[in-house]
């Protein structure tokens, strides 16, 4: 990918274009690279801005989702940035919710893709065998509808982090955080304008959670993607990015 990543303070991020801010947060698995295809859709008329979560850098017993909340709120004061519309993929999903709870008039709108915050089928709170690339081949294919779209770098990513021991505990408490922490009583108090961008064939959130997701959430609307997992912004970009850019045209007419 070619995107300067930019270094500031203890903050890593990408921030590419001009206008109104879209703050993309990656999964517990994901990197910068999983919203390449919407970086390029959107920085044209926006502010795209995705900081790197510090999923491995804190302290084992502050390892969690609210945390990762408390410093995506430093990220965004640090840069100063308000009227912000936050996207969210699986785990980042899940910590856009916790921020947008306590931090609602600098959120315009909020977009959900194969968000965690109500129920979600990982990797089962262990990694039995991750020592097996097989085992970690077929894990990060069953993300995806085509399993094509596990690329061997994307594998090979995830092998080494999870045979990585500071990571894998990391990994590991991170997960068990968004299981404990549901939201399903929380949901009605956001307010602002939600979209949710699912693919329907999603084996980690499946179809029942955008649908438990809509019902809670006061203001949202729900958009399928067909033949399409946990990971729509890269599984099928281009119908993404259309759902995207038509809710993004809705709340800039608002």
């Amino acid at each position: 990918m070619s995107f300067v990543l930019k270094e500031e303070q203890d903050f890593s991020y990408i921030d590419e274009g001009e206008g109104e801010v879209l703050l993309l947060l990656h999964g517990l698995m994901g990197a910068l690279s999983n919203w390449e295809d919407v970086i390029k859709e959107f920085s044209g008329q926006y502010r795209v801005i995705i900081p790197i979560l510090p999923i491995y850098d804190l302290p084992l017993l502050t390892t969690g989702v609210k945390s990762m909340a408390k410093y995506v709120h430093k990220f965004v004061k640090f840069k100063k940035l308000t009227d912000i519309t936050l996207l969210g993929n699986s785990l980042g999903g899940h910590v856009g919710l916790i921020y947008v709870l306590s931090h609602q008039s600098l959120v315009k709108a909020l977009v959900l893709t194969g968000s965690s915050g109500l129920y979600e089928n990982a990797f089962g709170g262990s990694f039995p065998r991750r020592e097996s690339y097989d085992f970690v081949k077929e894990k990060v294919e069953y993300t995806f509808y085509d399993p094509a779209t596990a690329t061997k770098e994307l594998i090979d990513d995830v092998y080494a982090t999870i045979n990585d021991r500071h990571k894998v505990i990391r990994i590991l408490a991170m997960a068990k955080s968004a299981i404990r922490h549901n939201m399903n009583k929380d949901l009605h108090k956001i307010k602002i304008p939600v979209s949710l961008i699912w693919g329907r064939d999603d084996k980690i959130t499946p179809p029942e959670v955008a649908i438990e997701f809509n019902q809670l959430l006061p203001d949202s609307e729900l958009h399928w993607i067909d033949k399409c997992g946990h990971a729509p912004m890269m599984e099928q970009p281009q119908e993404f990015n259309k759902y995207l850019k038509v809710f993004l045209d809705k709340i800039k007419s608002k």
